[in-house]
């Protein structure tokens, strides 16, 4: 029988595990100990501060509602497996680089189950600090269609190294084939295929959402290629110009084209939009024999569940092309001029095949990403499509990490997330703290409306970003290399033997 650890023993363990959670926290951070060791003390305080004061408030939040709540459970494992999580074996195989991505694609797709009721935010669930509440199911189907938007900019910026500044014009073109083939829009015209939850005596184009999807992204990608072959001539800041006004012609477009070039022809309905859009739906049939929903809209107050999973599938399918790709043939070039492009011609790369083939991929899931939000809000209106998505959208990549899926899913959630519910919260907890009769010391009289300043707070966000951690939060290795160690050559003279 052995003996009992001694508490001394005991004590060493949890500080050398804690140890090594830390320095592998800093790693992903992108701070070796060299690096860590060099910043001032006073800054090396305040980060293990913060960090001490965040982990305290979370496992507050998580712990007292541990037995009812899935998802502090979850994070409880996470918290113990995460420091050793790439020794994890299975049948003497190393899996350890799955356990973190699966943990969390568990926890989203069971997030409509603990943490929903009735479309709402569950009572049982923990409030967050600051943030208030966790999301609702809208925020959830929005921040995962913004998750594949950003996922297609980075085909274009983050992998091909080209600067897009238009990239709302593919969002558009996405929500108005979903128009256009799945609504009354065009009255003189009567043609059905598998669409859900059309009545009797409806005219128009009405065709499966589920095809609808496939027609768009096709329908995109074919509008990315003729941009782009005009277009990708151009380097830099040209590109950039170029691609922001073919960015203003689309919801131009849009806005005017109930009476296209002055022929008459209503071809987006102007300002009102194009609405209702039919809903998506797998039919009678497989709802009695599978158990799928046979139309979304007849769920009631489960609707915001399933368009929610749907996109989870979506993003999912995103991801696994945007990774193949990313380690093929293709993606290698795209990196190659993405990292010097004369370089890149000279060993053989087709230039504008490759640039046209990175502008097609990620305006093919712009467009299924613009059709699926049409669907889930039935109706594709201009007012959505203004240059400013484009901006947006660019952030998350920048944000996140140009190049990392998972630095782009981050930046994509997060930024969604405060602009559809988080600066509201944001804003209701400063003023019941610091604002009309505020419950720590009142400050300003009138209440504040944090979101009318939410350009201003993401362009700060952008600036504290690029000025601290240029290389984004969860920067991709390459990329993290390039920051840290620089991209110049070595002079052969002055290489050490």
């Amino acid at each position: 029988m052995s003996a009992l650890p001694r508490e001394g023993d005991v004590r060493r363990r949890m500080s050398a595990a804690l140890a090594a959670g830390w320095w592998r926290a800093l790693g992903a951070a992108g701070l070796d100990r060299q690096r860590w060791r060099r910043l001032p003390r006073t800054t090396r305080r305040a980060v293990k501060a913060v960090a001490w004061v965040g982990i305290g408030l979370l496992l507050v939040g998580f712990l007292g509602v541990w037995k009812s709540s899935a998802l502090a459970i979850a994070a409880i494992v996470l918290l113990l497996v995460v420091p050793n999580w790439r020794r994890v074996t299975f049948r003497g195989k190393p899996i350890g680089r799955f356990v973190v991505p699966v943990a969390v694609l568990a926890l989203a797709a069971t997030y409509p189950i603990y943490a929903s009721s009735n479309g709402a935010v569950s009572a049982s669930m923990p409030q967050l600090p600051i943030f208030g509440t966790f999301p609702q199911m809208s925020t959830m189907v929005g921040m995962a269609v913004f998750v594949m938007m950003a996922l297609g900019l980075n085909f274009v910026v983050g992998y091909a190294g080209l600067l897009d500044l238009g990239y709302v014009a593919f969002y558009a073109m996405g929500s108005y084939t979903a128009g256009w083939f799945a609504s009354s829009q065009f009255a003189n015209q009567d043609a059905f295929f598998g669409a859900i939850g059309v009545t009797p005596g409806l005219t128009g184009f009405h065709f499966s959402i589920w095809l609808v999807l496939i027609m768009a992204g096709i329908a995109t990608a074919v509008i990315g290629v003729l941009i782009g072959l005009p277009t990708l001539r151009l380097r830099g800041d040209y590109l950039a110009i170029v691609t922001l006004g073919f960015g203003e012609i689309m919801p131009q477009i849009a806005r005017n084209g109930d009476n296209l070039f002055g022929t008459g022809f209503n071809l987006t309905n102007g300002t009102g939009g194009i609405t209702p859009i039919d809903p998506p739906g797998f039919g009678n049939w497989l709802h009695h024999h599978v158990g799928l929903p046979a139309n979304y809209l007849t769920l009631g107050v489960n609707a915001d569940r399933a368009f929610f999973w749907t996109a989870l599938i979506l993003v999912l399918i995103t991801v696994f092309t945007s990774a193949r790709l990313r380690d093929s043939r293709l993606g290698r070039a795209w990196i190659a001029i993405r990292e010097d492009e004369v370089a890149a011609a000279a060993m053989g790369i087709p230039l504008m095949r490759t640039k046209t083939w990175a502008y097609a991929t990620g305006a093919f899931f712009g467009g299924v990403a613009g059709a699926y939000y049409a669907a889930y809000n039935s109706g594709a209106f201009p007012d959505q499509f203004f240059f400013n998505i484009s901006v947006f959208i660019l952030c998350m990549v920048i944000l996140g990490g140009m190049g990392n899926i998972w630095g782009v899913i981050f930046g994509a959630c997060f930024l969604e997330y405060l602009d559809l519910e988080g600066l509201n919260n944001v804003g209701a907890w400063l003023n019941g703290h610091f604002g009309p009769g505020g419950s720590v010391v009142q400050i300003w009289h009138k209440a504040l409306d944090v979101p009318l300043y939410e350009f201003g707070i993401y362009g700060v966000i952008i600036v504290v970003v690029m000025l601290f951690r240029p290389q984004g939060l969860i920067p991709s290795s390459r990329r993290a290399a390039e920051f840290e160690e620089g991209v110049h050559d070595q002079p052969l003279y002055d290489a050490a033997a």
